[in-house]
């Protein structure tokens, strides 16, 4: 096997490792941002001035080509710890968000190609979300398990246009996977025209059904940057990542019945007295029943986001970097379900667009050692009265810190630590109506990086 063939044979199997794990986590909206543990150390501002370890095809794909000469294959990824739970303004309903500890991968590969021209490609999860929640929290009814995965493989070419500028940009293919379970609760449900199962004494949070909704998506985003060195002291950046619009129209519906072990408590038309309420509802789940195994399809849109940044090197071993990020969540204005039997959802959720500063620093301890650090902060992307059990967030303020080692010429590790502080949040367990209580945030998280050169 030719020494070519070996780094090819090697960056697949990176790519491999990135889409055969399932990870996800909670970030600003269901953004994630830690794609390098570099870059996540000093906070992930990068844009200026990313990270040579290829996680500049994330942060910006202008900036491969000063990676210099040959090339460079890193692998690593992210830990992520969310905490949560809710609390009920008149202290009667709690619930604690499931402990996980959510991995999210990355795998970057560089080649020099001349002078000018750097090519790579590049895998990472920009979008994701897993919230998970005990079965019998009151938001079961909403969502108890939300998982969205969106797995970025990005070909990248980025041209040197003269020593002050560069430029680069790639194709996204976007591999989206999708997963909502919920209960339904039965004294919601109409019994007849006019009348409900509460209207017969079912009481208010009775399971009847669960419903596992799953699939996948395939789409096609597009990646694009500049970078700008004025002088060695001074750089500039920016970075536009479009939209991404999810049409999952290959999702399945599984469904299940919950025995409630309920009778009727006096006769109703065709319904004696003492009939069981599962036999009642049995015929929902079989035939051609609405809660029968079935297809279903779910559409909404994955947003375009902004960054722009500036780096400073005010002593040689020293860099100062800070970034402006705005995506546009607004796009995020709905999730629409249906299913081949009529079942029909429309979660309205009016997401707003977002800020975010991202300030972070960079010191040469040694020629082989550097230590790092940095703040984020940004607003929420969910408004007041729009904040749910799938994906309760907030504004936060962020801190992280790492260090990387360079073990020989051709091999490095960063290390990352980061911690997310988020705003307790009013918000409600159903998908529909006024807040009932608050929810709380916080998440740790651990980052790895091992980069190497040929």
């Amino acid at each position: 096997m030719t020494a070519n063939r070996r780094l090819w044979c090697r960056c697949l199997a990176a790519l491999c490792l990135l889409l055969g794990v399932s990870g996800a986590a909670a970030a600003q909206g269901f953004g994630i941002y830690e794609q390098g543990a570099c870059a996540m150390s000093r906070a992930g501002a990068a844009v200026a001035a990313p990270c040579k370890d290829g996680s500049a095809i994330f942060f910006n794909p202008a900036a491969i080509v000063l990676d210099g000469n040959g090339s460079h294959l890193s692998a690593g990824g992210t830990l992520i710890g969310p905490r949560g739970d809710f609390t009920s303004f008149d202290g009667r309903a709690s619930g604690v968000m499931k402990k996980n500890w959510l991995p999210v991968p990355t795998a970057y590969y560089t080649r020099w190609l001349s002078e000018r021209l750097t090519a790579g490609v590049g895998a990472f999860v920009p979008f994701g979300l897993t919230t998970e929640w005990p079965t019998d929290f009151a938001g079961r009814f909403a969502s108890y398990r939300t998982s969205l995965d969106s797995f970025y493989v990005q070909p990248t070419l980025a041209y040197k246009v003269n020593d002050h500028l560069a430029v680069g940009g790639g194709a996204d293919l976007a591999f989206s996977t999708l997963q909502l379970k919920q209960r339904i609760d039965l004294a919601t449900r109409p019994l007849s025209a006019g009348l409900t199962f509460a209207q017969i004494g079912v009481p208010p949070g009775t399971d009847f059904a669960n419903l596992d909704i799953s699939g996948w998506d395939f789409g096609i985003a597009e990646h694009f940057g500049v970078l700008v060195t004025a002088n060695e002291k001074l750089s500039l950046g920016a970075r536009y990542l479009t939209r991404l619009r999810i049409q999952a129209r290959n999702l399945k519906l599984e469904s299940a019945q919950i025995p409630t072990g309920l009778r009727t408590p006096v006769a109703l038309p065709g319904l004696p007295a003492g009939t069981p309420i599962d036999t009642v509802l049995a015929p929902q789940f079989s035939g051609n029943g609405p809660l029968t195994n079935q297809d279903a399809t779910i559409e909404f849109v994955v947003p375009d986001e902004f960054v722009a940044g500036v780096a400073v090197k005010p002593a040689e071993h020293l860099t100062l970097l800070a970034d402006y990020q705005f995506t546009r969540w607004s796009l995020f204005d709905r999730l629409q379900l249906s299913t081949e039997r009529g079942l029909e959802e429309t979660l309205v959720k009016n997401f707003r667009d977002t800020s975010g500063v991202r300030a972070g620093v960079d010191y040469g301890v040694t020629d082989s050692v550097v230590v790092r650090g940095g703040v984020v902060a940004h607003q929420a992307a969910a408004p007041d009265g729009s904040v749910t059990p799938d994906l309760p967030e907030g504004a936060r303020v962020e801190y992280t810190a790492g260090v990387g080692v360079r073990v020989n010429p051709r091999f490095a590790v960063d290390l990352a630590y980061q911690y997310i502080g988020q705003e307790d949040r009013n918000g409600r367990v159903l998908p529909t109506g006024p807040d009932t209580g608050i929810y709380t945030f916080h998440a740790n998280l651990f980052g790895a990086t091992l980069v190497m050169g040929f």
